[in-house]
């Protein structure tokens, strides 16, 4: 049995010597980094970290986007005692220095000389960081050290096998802070254990091998990426190609043709958009073509999810569309994917369904920071369409009798850095109380429905999990995000934001002019547009889960209005747009109450016009 981390994969390293483990772009070329030389280049940054003076249990924070630095960084890091505290590269000088401070990391391996320059503007917040390591650049301050001058040229083997010796699995590897949806983030403690028994569920759940490869882009500071895209590609022989950027995925998916994708719901969805827009402005034949094998290839997946044997020649028409018709999805994304694996948020029932029939499956996921990833899975072995998969091995579920889920086992943390409070509001009796709310069906399939903290109770009384609804709304082709409020109110009410392509080629189509997105977004043509879409989705709902009333808006929600993952932050979009949901509560004669808002910045709540 491992014991680590970083033994885990470093005792797979002489089988694999000349074998790829990682990929990234440089100067438009995509170069291989082999198992040798990313193993040496753990020893000379473990090394380096020697020289420093890392002792067991200290803290070093990593602040970088994917590259394979923070690989090495990381394994070398944990190699020597050391814990990592991952800081995603996005975050403010703030809520970076909450962490490091919080943390108490002696050393941050930082991405560039930019990010280095801003952190170091306000210095003083930061008194117990001793030193920070430049992946790239070079800046002329005294605490600053270049990657040249902190890489080792020689390291004591004897001293980094002893570290490595000592490691037990209970020992803490890692502490992750919390994205922050409903408030400061918290420390997240995970052993070597956690982390490991996370790696040996998925195992379980998926066959990965030496062929498969995957293309890295979720931040690696988030327990999804860093233990499914990371730590488990690795352990089983995959290749590691890393984004150029987030921007960039479109492209590099076509340049590596990787075999796994692992994303949030958010790629899905715009993905799911995307294709149908491009169907439905078409040509006539070939959209009858499409819907044709679309219906047909719907009919085969329902017939399996009811656990019935699809016709014969149901299969055959099945087979023919996905060969001939859904065989051009899989181009944009390389021409090679197996299988997608989502988590991090619900993802749409009609995505999955689309995907799943297309015969490009995405596996739905459930974890926490606090179970180290996935704890349930879909999986080849057993899907349910709708939710989140069975509990994965290693771990026990059940619910508390208002639904809480609640969780034990090998996975779940052993406490929020320093906030012994914290800790035992959530670990209680031995189980990890989630602050999900969801339901588990007869044959073990857990559905989550929502945050018990985000659930909505109107005045008249009545339970709605807004993520169901926002999730509803955000399957129509004109609406990409929504957030839904109406806690102690009589009805409810929604900020959207559109799909500006679709709705600009809508505009298009009616001879609705407007200069920007301002004036699309306020014109009462779109309004009257949305608001028939949205009764037609509500249709078979209770009337108490109907959005009486919505504000458009002029972009989507971003900067600190939403987690590095997409996940809105509710608290922070509530208290902004305050103003917006009061004016949609004011009395029935006001007039119009369906409208348009215009943000020009992030963070701008000035209506403009």
């Amino acid at each position: 049995m491992n014991n680590s981390i970083p033994t885990s994969i470093l005792k797979l390293a002489p089988a694999r010597a000349e074998r790829t483990a990682l990929r990234r772009k440089q100067n438009n070329v995509w170069v291989d980094i082999s198992w040798k030389e990313f193993t040496s280049q753990i020893r000379r940054y473990a090394g380096g970290l020697q020289a420093l003076g890392l002792k067991r249990g200290d803290r070093i924070a990593i602040m970088a986007p994917n590259c394979p630095e923070w690989a090495f960084a990381d394994l070398a890091i944990m190699a020597c005692g050391g814990l990592t505290v991952p800081v995603y590269h996005t975050e403010g000088p703030a809520a970076v220095a909450h962490i490091l401070t919080d943390s108490g990391s002696r050393f941050l391996f930082i991405h560039d000389e930019a990010m280095a320059a801003e952190l170091l503007q306000a210095e003083e917040t930061l008194p117990q960081l001793e030193k920070i390591i430049l992946l790239r650049g070079y800046l002329d301050r005294r605490e600053v050290l270049p990657l040249d001058r902190f890489l080792a040229p020689a390291v004591n083997d004897e001293m980094l096998q002893q570290s490595l010796d000592a490691i037990r699995r209970d020992d803490l590897a890692s502490i992750i802070y919390t994205s922050g949806t409903t408030g400061p983030p918290k420390g997240v403690m995970l052993t070597h254990g956690n982390i490991l028994s996370a790696i040996e569920a998925a195992r379980d759940s998926f066959d990965i091998g030496e062929e498969d490869s995957c293309l890295s882009f979720l931040p690696l500071s988030h327990i999804f990426e860093r233990v499914d895209g990371y730590y488990y590609m690795l352990q089983q022989g995959a290749v590691i190609n890393y984004a150029e950027g987030i921007d960039s995925v479109p492209a590099n998916l076509q340049e590596v043709s990787p075999t796994v994708v692992i994303s949030v719901p958010r790629l899905f969805e715009k993905m799911y958009a995307r294709v149908m827009e491009r169907i439905l402005s078409g040509p006539w034949l070939k959209k009858q073509l499409f819907f044709g094998a679309l219906k047909a290839a719907s009919a085969h997946l329902a017939a399996e999810q009811a656990g019935r044997t699809p016709s014969a020649g149901l299969t055959l028409v099945t087979r023919l569309a996905r060969a001939r018709v859904f065989s051009k999805l899989r181009q944009p994304l390389g021409g090679e994917i197996r299988f997608f694996v989502s988590g991090g948020a619900p993802l749409s029932r009609r995505v999955a369904e689309f995907f799943h029939a297309a015969g490009l499956p995405i596996y739905e996921g459930y974890g926490l920071t606090e179970t180290a990833a996935g704890i349930t899975v879909n999986n080849p072995r057993g899907t349910r369409l709708g939710t989140v998969g069975r509990v994965m091995s290693g771990t026990e579920l059940q619910l508390a009798t208002d639904g809480e889920i609640l969780i034990r086992g090998k996975t779940v943390f052993k406490g929020y850095w320093q906030n012994p409070e914290k800790t035992a509001e959530v670990l209680i009796d031995g189980w990890l109380h989630s602050g999900d709310i969801g339901e588990i069906d007869q044959d073990g399939y857990l559905a989550v429905t929502d945050r018990k903290k985000d659930l909505i109770i109107t005045a008249g009384g009545e339970n709605i999990a807004p993520q169901i609804i926002e999730n509803r709304l955000k399957s129509d082709k004109f609406i990409t995000n929504a957030f839904l409020f109406g806690n102690r109110k009589p009805f409810l009410v929604a900020l959207l934001v559109p799909n500006f392509d679709n709705l600009e080629s809508y505009a298009r189509r009616k001879n609705i002019n407007y200069s920007d997105h301002c004036e699309l977004v306020s014109n009462p043509q779109v309004l009257d547009l949305l608001r028939r879409r949205i009764e037609r989705l509500q249709e078979g709902l209770p009337s108490f889960q109907h959005v009486k009333r919505f504000t458009l808006m002029s972009r989507d929600f971003a900067g600190d209005e939403i987690t590095p993952t997409l996940k809105l932050k509710r608290k922070i979009v509530r208290e902004r747009y305050q103003h917006l949901i009061d004016e949609m509560y004011r009395a029935e004669d006001h007039g119009i109450h369906d409208s348009g808002f215009c943000m020009t910045e992030e963070g701008d709540t000035n209506p403009q016009g």
